[in-house]
């Protein structure tokens, strides 16, 4: 696809990945089940059309399409379709994690990241355990585990954008969980989660893909370096 048409293609599918994201979160706003329904599985594959004509690695698409799978399966009301929406989420978490460690580069103050995240994240599970189900106790600890690991890397490979839509992530995703734990919730709690999950993931992208945009003059920086003449 040429350049020309490029940019409208781009300019056409952000416009209805937002237009999807402002119909999924006034229909949550407002009540109106048939309109999240129907908006929120249209999120992540216009999302990944738009990266993926970006020039997206396949596995930030295959992370966004896990995401897709996931929220599909969460709008089903039953433990199987959570269990599956969730495993579904682990993958594109992993998906995430060989994507940052493959484009990322280790940076400043990273090592400080990591005790912090895990204070977090041993906090979270040991205070959630007690009031999940017996049946969610180890999915919801092994999830937690992969997740945190994301949120963490973004940031210490990818820098503050994709750091920033790890850190959204894991607050959705803990929206829920206290959720199914029947802790107090903020009012209309499935907005705030769709809200911090939506822009969430559209940081991941946006940080991913300038990551990836820097490698090249990276490269080109060390090739002359190790070739000044």
């Amino acid at each position: 696809m040429t350049r020309s048409r490029v940019r409208p293609a781009l300019f056409g599918l952000l416009g209805l990945f937002a237009l999807a994201a402002a119909v999924d979160l006034l229909s949550l706003a407002f009540g109106f089940e048939s309109g999240h329904a129907v908006a929120k599985p249209l999120l992540m594959p216009l999302l990944a059309a738009w990266a993926a004509l970006r020039g997206a690695p396949r596995l930030l698409v295959a992370a966004l399409l896990c995401g897709w799978g996931g929220d599909t399966l969460l709008l089903f009301d039953a433990d199987a379709a959570f269990l599956a929406g969730m495993a579904s989420f682990a993958a594109g978490h992993v998906c995430y994690l060989v994507l940052f460690t493959r484009v990322g580069r280790s940076r400043a103050g990273a090592l400080l990241l990591a005790p912090c995240y895990a204070v977090a994240l041993i906090t979270t599970v040991v205070l959630l355990r007690p009031d999940l189900p017996a049946e969610l106790r180890l999915p919801v600890a092994v999830y937690s585990t992969l997740l945190t690991a994301m949120a963490c890397t973004a940031t210490a490979r990818l820098g503050p954008v994709a750091g920033a839509g790890g850190a959204l992530f894991l607050l959705s995703d803990t929206l829920i969980a206290t959720g199914v734990a029947h802790w107090p919730q903020p009012p209309r709690p499935d907005l705030w989660i769709m809200l911090t999950y939506i822009a969430a993931q559209f940081l991941l992208v946006r940080g991913s893909l300038g990551e990836r945009r820097q490698e090249p003059e990276r490269a080109d920086s060390r090739q002359v370096l190790a070739d000044p003449g």
